[in-house]
């Protein structure tokens, strides 16, 4: 044992314009487990999606005003927010396309795997992601 705390990023938090639009697309067109949604009152909720088999969760934040409202969409500036790692790119990316997701992009062979831009429902950029091992 060296003694090191252990410690990893275990949510992130994306804004989102409302939860129950949010969940349905999370878990309808991604396949994501719905982890946890507890009314926490006020209209505020505690929402968490994410791949089953995954541990970083996202945590569903409905915009509470003007300020949050202008970043749905836009949490990184225009760049790739999130990256979608797979095992198997062919499978998940033709069943993203059945359900209705928006690709950017051909799916793309690179130094560091197969890859492929698509968008979420507020058009947040994704990285669909078959790393090389």
């Amino acid at each position: 044992m060296s003694g090191e705390p252990l410690r990893r990023i275990a949510t992130v938090t994306l804004i989102v314009a409302g939860y129950d639009e949010a969940i349905a697309w999370y878990v309808e067109k991604l396949g994501f487990r719905l982890f946890e949604d507890a009314d926490l009152g006020g209209g505020k909720r505690w929402v968490t999606v994410g791949p089953a088999e995954g541990e970083v969760r996202l945590l569903l934040a409905q915009a509470k005003n003007a300020e949050e409202r202008a970043h749905i969409g836009n949490q990184t500036g225009g760049r790739v927010f999130l990256f979608l790692e797979t095992d198997d790119f062919a499978r998940d990316h033709s069943a993203m396309l059945s359900r209705g997701v928006e690709f950017k992009e051909a799916p793309r062979h690179e130094a560091y795997g197969t890859v492929a831009v698509f968008t979420d429902l507020y058009a947040n950029l994704w990285d669909l992601l078959q790393p090389k091992r």
